[in-house]
């Protein structure tokens, strides 16, 4: 396991309704990621692990407290440069495979490389290759219409890699498809984590697939009420 690549202290994140009412969805959050860690956070509806997820994805920023990621201070980094940031540091899987409808896998998979500058020939070959890694080098062709939920996903996978992130952030990926399909998506995760040594973040409020991560946080009312290491058998 490497260096800590997540640093939260007392992380807080508020909304006012009105002008008087404070609402916290996240209450002095205090949470270190190893580099290499794969890693749940588990917990109900409304428990605020999305609005984590959202803080550390730098989608979103906190109200109080302190992010390090990957050693740079988040609170001092320009939306501009947050931006970028997430382009090369952070790869998305969200429960829907947000792909885009018109554009089939290999160019949904080059669409990060093409936001960062990367040149053609490099970038086809590159979500050629990411695309054989989850399975689908034979549909690069197909539109996401042409796919089925668990096709789509094993594409937003693909897409989530193409720029080499160090994180693979993942809320909910397995929450709209069936149990068989889920578990093939489960195991593409490990896979990436075991051959790639990815830092994954899995949010889920399903139990039995946070039990298969490293460690699992519980989260309730904002608040971080547990954690749990796995020891995985051989």
């Amino acid at each position: 396991m490497g260096n800590n690549i997540i640093e939260m202290n007392n992380i807080t994140k508020s909304f006012f309704v009105g002008k008087a009412n404070q609402l916290d969805i996240l209450r002095n959050i205090n949470l270190i990621v190893k580099e290499g860690e794969f890693i749940s956070i588990i917990g109900a509806s409304g428990s605020g692990k999305s609005t984590l997820m959202n803080i550390i994805g730098v989608l979103d920023r906190q109200t109080s407290g302190k992010y390090n990621l990957d050693g740079l201070d988040i609170s001092e980094v320009s939306d501009n440069n947050l931006a970028e940031i997430r382009n090369k540091k952070i790869g998305f899987v969200f429960q829907t495979s947000n792909l885009i409808a018109r554009t089939n896998s290999l160019k949904n998979v080059e669409l990060p490389m093409l936001y960062y500058g990367v040149e053609r020939k490099t970038r086809i070959n590159k979500a050629q290759e990411l695309l054989d890694i989850v399975g689908m080098g034979d549909r690069l062709n197909h539109l996401p219409n042409e796919l089925s939920g668990g096709q789509k996903q094993r594409v937003a996978i693909a897409r989530a890699l193409a720029n080499d992130p160090s994180i693979i952030l993942a809320d909910e990926p397995t929450g709209a498809l069936d149990s068989q399909t889920g578990r093939r998506i489960m195991d593409i995760f490990h896979k990436i984590h075991e051959e790639q040594g990815k830092t994954i973040i899995l949010v889920t409020h399903n139990k039995e697939l946070a039990d298969e991560t490293e460690r699992i946080i519980t989260i309730h009312d904002g608040r971080i009420i547990g954690e749990k290491i796995i020891i995985q058998e051989e």
